[in-house]
């Protein structure tokens, strides 16, 4: 049988960024959070043959627009090589500048959307220029420094301590020191080498969990923090996901968990603004909302501003005669 979806591919800052939209699947669920737990049960192989060779690389990620479980605009269901993901910050900046440009979103208020996501629910403002949305700025949920200080030995790197934060996903975030000394000196295919072994090692350690959404659980990326590289930067990251990937992108959800980190151990308060570089080069514009608690911790609520490009157009099949129907990876 043959599975046809309708995709816009673009980018937001450099990460790609696949709209599905046309060939969702039906799924069940009261909440974004349940209908993610039932397209991974039934359908992700979806995700698998849109976002796995040979019909996507390691880096590819997107979503799929549905209709909102409760009183918002619309929900987004994410996809990425790294699994279905809670929350995906550059790929809500793209699938909404995607989804307004080409009619797919009907705001009830102009400039204004509130969009459901398995995470919780978002406020959404954006800017436009004549049929172009030039900026999206999201009011993220609310993320916390959910542990500290976590010593572990890495094989060719040595002891590092590192903070663990959720801004949407868990991020073991590493900041200079010992053998790390910055991104410039590691190079990409090292941050992955030593990425996956981090991750590896701090989920045989620790298991962080989402106080209100137990669904959500677990370390899935690693954010390598350095200094910025232009003028009028705040901070640089690397930030691994999958298991061969480098956000191009200053990761939405990353730098939500570094405002919530920073905020945590007194490096910015509420109102700070915080320009965070990709490794490309590419910025997202962070800032401190607003102080609140999540399940009786304190946290923050932190915005993410940045834009996206829509590069094209791609109808994409798969079809079950095709050996590789579902994509594969090379390890």
């Amino acid at each position: 049988m043959r599975h046809t979806f309708f995709c816009i591919d673009g980018h937001t800052a450099g990460n790609p960024v696949r709209l599905v939209a046309g060939g969702a699947p039906l799924l069940r669920g009261r909440s974004m959070a349940q209908r993610r737990l039932d397209f991974l049960e039934r359908f992700d192989w979806i995700r698998t043959g849109l976002c796995f060779e040979p019909r996507g690389h390691d880096m590819m990620s997107g979503g799929f627009l549905y209709p909102p479980c409760g009183e918002a605009d619309a929900a987004i269901l994410f996809i990425e090589t790294s699994g279905c993901l809670p929350m995906c910050g550059h790929g809500t900046i793209g699938i909404i500048t995607f989804g307004l440009e080409h009619g797919l979103i009907q705001p009830r208020s102009p400039g204004q959307l509130v969009i459901e996501v398995p995470a919780g629910v978002l406020d959404i403002s954006y800017a436009c220029d004549a049929q172009r949305v030039t900026s999206v700025r999201i009011r993220n949920v609310a993320s916390y420094l959910a542990m500290q200080g976590i010593r572990i030995d890495v094989p060719g790197l040595g002891p590092l301590s590192i903070d663990i934060a959720y801004g949407g996903n868990f991020y073991a975030i590493i900041e200079p020191q010992g053998g790390y000394t910055g991104l410039e000196p590691m190079g990409a295919a090292r941050l992955i080498d030593h990425s996956r072994a981090i991750r590896a090692m701090l989920r045989e350690l620790v298991e962080p969990i989402h106080p209100e959404e137990p669904s959500i659980r677990g370390v899935t990326h690693v954010l390598w923090a350095d200094t910025p590289k232009g003028d009028g930067g705040d901070g640089r990251n690397a930030v691994f996901y999958g298991e061969r990937a480098i956000d191009r992108s200053p990761c939405g959800t990353g730098t939500s968990a570094r405002l919530a980190q920073l905020a945590a151990t007194g490096r910015l308060r509420v109102g700070d603004k915080f320009v965070h570089e990709s490794y490309i080069g590419s910025r997202f514009i962070g800032r401190v909302e607003a102080a609140t608690m999540l399940g009786g911790q304190p946290a923050i609520i932190p915005s993410i501003e940045g834009s996206a490009i829509a590069t094209g157009f791609n109808t994409i099949w798969i079809d079950r005669e095709d050996p590789f129907w579902a994509g594969f990876t090379v390890s």
